[in-house]
C-alpha cells in the first residue's frame, strides 16, 4: 500500500505544481494549458484518443516482443562463442549509438508507413538494453560454480542452458526494467517520421494545428503507458524469476 501512495503521490505533485504554474504565470492556453483543459479534452474525445493509443500500444508490445527475443538470443550467442562474439558486440554497440533520429527516416523509407518500421524502431531501442544486461549476467556467473561444474560428466551446452542462463535470469529482469520505459519513446518517433495512426501521429498533427491541449494529452497517455510497462515488469518478474523475493533481488532492483 505505502508503495501504491507513493507512485500516486509523484503524478499529484506534478499536477499540484502545473496548476500552480497556471495560476500565477497565466499563459495563453494555446501555449500551455491546464491541466482542467487537458481533462476536458481527454473527456471529449475519449475514442478518437483509445483508437491512437491501441495503435501505439500495439506498435510498443511487438517492438517489446521481438526486441527482447532478438536481445536474449545475441546474448546466449555471445555467450556460447565467444570469439564471434567478441567480434559481433562492437557492431552491437556501433548499431545503439547511431541516432535515433537518424534511423528512423530510414526505416520507414524501408518498411513502409505501417506498423512495421514501428516496431522495428521499437525492437532496436529494446534490443541493447536487454543484450547488454543479459550477457552480462551470463559473464558474471560463479566462478567456484564453474569450477565445480567441470568436475562432471556436464557438456558446454548443458552448463550454459541449466546452470549459467538459469543464475542469469536476474540480469534479463533488469534490463527489461531499463528497456520497458524506453518502449514508447521508438514507436512514438517512428510515428513522428511518418505514420497515418497513433499517439505520435495525433500530437505532431496537432502541433500544426496549436492544438496544445491534444498534445499534452498524448504527453498524458504516454506516460501512464510507460509506468504500467514498468509495473507490468516488475509484476512479472517474479514469474521468471521466483526465488526474487528470498535474496532480495527485486527490492534492490527498484529504485
Amino acid at each position: 500500500m505505502s508503495t501504491v501512495l507513493t507512485a500516486a503521490a509523484a503524478p499529484l505533485v506534478i499536477l499540484l505544481l502545473w496548476q500552480v504554474a497556471i495560476v500565477l504565470l497565466a499563459p495563453p492556453s494555446y501555449i500551455f494549458p491546464a491541466p482542467a483543459t487537458v481533462f476536458e479534452t481527454l473527456a471529449a474525445k475519449p475514442d478518437h484518443f483509445l483508437k491512437h493509443t491501441l495503435i501505439t500500444l500495439q506498435e510498443i508490445g511487438l517492438g517489446l516482443f521481438f526486441g527482447t527475443i532478438a536481445g536474449v538470443v545475441t546474448a546466449i550467442g555471445v555467450a556460447s562463442f565467444p570469439r564471434t562474439g567478441r567480434l559481433v558486440w562492437p557492431l552491437v554497440l556501433v548499431a545503439q549509438a547511431l541516432p535515433v533520429f537518424a534511423i528512423a527516416p530510414l526505416l520507414v523509407l524501408w518498411f513502409g508507413f505501417g506498423t512495421t518500421s514501428k516496431v522495428v524502431m521499437t525492437s532496436l531501442i529494446i534490443f541493447f538494453p536487454v543484450a547488454s544486461a543479459f550477457a552480462d549476467g551470463i559473464r558474471r556467473t560463479d566462478r567456484d560454480l564453474l569450477d565445480f561444474c567441470a568436475l562432471t560428466d556436464g557438456t558446454h551446452r548443458q552448463i550454459l542452458w541449466r546452470v549459467r542462463l538459469p543464475l542469469a535470469l536476474p540480469g534479463l529482469v533488469s534490463g527489461l526494467r531499463v528497456a520497458a520505459p524506453l518502449a514508447p519513446l521508438g514507436a512514438i518517433v517512428g510515428e513522428w517520421v511518418g505514420a497515418s495512426g497513433g499517439l505520435g501521429f495525433i500530437m505532431l498533427q496537432a502541433n500544426a494545428r496549436m492544438q496544445t491541449a491534444d498534445v499534452f494529452a498524448g504527453l498524458a497517455i504516454l506516460a501512464f503507458l510507460t509506468l504500467a510497462l514498468r509495473a507490468a515488469i516488475d509484476l512479472l518478474s517474479p514469474l521468471l524469476v521466483p526465488w526474487a523475493r528470498e535474496n532480495g533481488f527485486q527490492q534492490q532492483a527498484k529504485p
